[in-house]
């Protein structure tokens, strides 16, 4: 038994089993009394009603539980951001699911709630497949109404999507289960198709004290805005239903009589598993995430036997650039070589940094993979572009901002996989949120920062030295080892994954084991979506 391995699987096993058990609670929403109050008024909790609407509830691709996650606790917290989002099979057919959590303030929207959605409807339309929105919301949480209500991501975002998404001719189907009010109620309105549950849904864009507040009129909510106005009178919605399981059988109901579009082609063959103990995919990751390891070992557990075709294995060997296949489907993989490899001039280079040669190759890669129509795979684990005087002479600026074109320009999806450190313009040049991939997912080990936190903290450490020293304050030793303490603790909890998780810059911490099945869920749901654009990386200096 290799020691160094069990110590390593323990680290990413404790880590993973933390987060599981942080997840409980999250998808407890407002508690479980709140959840018993729901089913007492005859409704369902937003899981409860995904998981009885979908074909498997083991089949369930859940994006964002970590979503506001440590935020928003002067308010009593917002679990999940309020809002539950999944990528599942509904009548045989990949979609997205929205579901506001009405254990949380009611289903209110704060400001991390509608860049959730927004998440949700950017996944639905760039892979143009369906999506179900499950209404049960107070519209927008008043006191923080500034951060969600007037800015070009914010709010109203949400409806203009509605209308793109109409006008790119992918479905969208609402089923207001409960409150719907103010503006939010354009967002059924906007869909397609909309349900309405008896007695529980209620559709206005002012309720009856506003109504009475504004105009004097005294009037129900059930005679303004319920299931009977909006089904028998203002033609509003239209579908009327009983209750929430039965409006969750007409969604199933519509979905399965939508005709199939066009695919993208992706090629897929027979899957085989990958070389080796699956329980190996634990122990490849050193403990300390400053140690080498080699990444070959790392992508023979992730990749289908036999598959690799390693593209220029000579050259750039900081990264690593292979044709493989991912449980059948072809794919296109990059990934930070984190071991110290010798270059073809016979200089020592380290793991895990980009350097010319490396950026110039992938460049050529990301070109030939679009060119094959062949979706890409990033395997992060970087520390950044090589610095120094050698590296600038030699162009390294120039070579990364030819990674990162052809990165922005790619027309072939892209998946982003972070399995270690994701610091630096590495992350962009790796595909990180900012590039686009249609998913991005991390370890529950990995980092993400501008720099390593050893890095960061001496930068830091001394701009704080600087500072006192002009205000006359000496620093000496037991002081900097105090202040040093502190820059620590503070730039540590910031370049946790769960930390990146709850501001959305990643889709979902995942376990490690489950890597392949996020990638082959992705590519069957982007291959749905036909690729209508040519990449064409514009005016590059070479």
């Amino acid at each position: 038994m290799n020691i160094e391995q069990e110590k390593n699987k323990d680290a990413i096993k404790m880590a993973w089993a933390k987060l599981e058990q942080r997840v409980r609670v999250i998808k407890q929403g407002g508690g479980k009394s709140s959840i018993k109050k729901l089913n007492e008024k005859g409704k369902l909790s937003a899981r409860q009603r995904i998981n009885q609407l979908v074909d498997d509830p083991n089949d369930i691709f859940e994006i964002g539980t970590l979503a506001a996650e440590d935020m928003y606790e002067q308010y009593g917290g917002c679990p999940s951001a309020g809002v539950i989002v999944v990528i599942s099979k509904v009548s045989g057919k990949r979609c997205v699911i929205v579901a506001n959590d009405a254990t949380v303030k009611a289903g209110a929207w704060f400001p991390m709630t509608a860049k959730k959605n927004l998440r949700a409807q950017e996944i639905a339309m760039e892979n143009k497949i369906p999506i179900i929105y499950l209404v049960d919301s107070a519209g927008i949480f008043l006191p923080l109404q500034d951060q969600i209500f007037a800015d070009k991501e914010n709010f109203g975002r949400i409806f203009r999507n509605n209308a793109k998404m109409s006008s790119m001719g992918i479905v969208q189907i609402a089923a207001v289960m409960g409150s719907c009010v103010a503006g939010g109620a354009y967002l059924p309105i906007m869909s397609d198709e909309a349900i309405i549950v008896e007695n529980t849904g209620s559709i206005f864009l002012a309720g009856s004290y506003l109504v009475k507040a504004a105009i004097g009129e005294d009037v129900d909510n059930e005679f303004l805005g319920g299931a009977d106005t909006h089904s028998g009178i203002s033609g509003v919605t239209d579908y009327k239903v009983k209750n929430d399981q039965a409006a969750l059988d007409k969604i199933r109901s519509l979905i399965e009589k939508i005709g199939n579009s066009s695919i993208a082609g992706f090629q897929r063959s027979i899957a085989k598993a990958p070389e080796g103990d699956p329980d190996l995919i634990y122990k490849v990751l050193p403990k300390e995430s400053t140690q080498p390891y080699d990444s070959y070992l790392l992508m023979d557990l992730l990749l289908d036997k036999g598959s690799q075709d390693e593209y220029k294995r000579e050259y750039g060997q900081t990264l690593i650039t292979t044709y493989a296949k991912i449980d059948g489907w072809s794919v296109g993989v990059i990934a930070n070589q984190r071991k110290v490899v010798k270059s073809k001039s016979g200089e020592m280079q380290f793991g895990g940094v980009i350097y010319g040669d490396a950026a110039d190759k992938a460049t050529r890669f990301i070109a030939n993979c679009n060119q094959r129509k062949i979706p890409l795979v990033f395997l992060q684990d970087v520390t950044g572009f090589m610095v120094g005087t050698k590296a600038e002479h030699g162009g390294i600026i120039k070579d990364g901002a030819k990674m990162v074109n052809a990165v922005a320009n790619s027309v072939v999806p892209k998946f982003t996989i972070v399995v270690g450190n994701s610091f630096g313009a590495g992350n962009y040049a790796m595909c990180g949120k900012a590039y686009d991939p249609r998913l991005i997912l991390a370890w529950p080990t990995a980092k993400m920062a501008v720099m390593g936190g050893s890095q960061a903290a001496n930068v830091l450490l001394q701009i704080e030295k600087s500072a006192a020293k002009k205000s006359g304050v000496k620093v000496d030793k037991k002081k900097e080892i105090a202040l040093r303490e502190k820059i620590d603790k503070n730039y540590e909890n910031k370049t946790d994954i769960m930390y990146a998780a709850s501001q959305l810059w990643i889709d979902a911490v995942i376990d490690p084991a489950e890597t392949r099945s996020w990638i082959s869920m992705g590519i069957d749901m982007a291959n749905h979506a036909p690729i209508t654009e040519k990449f064409n990386m514009g005016i590059l200096q070479v």
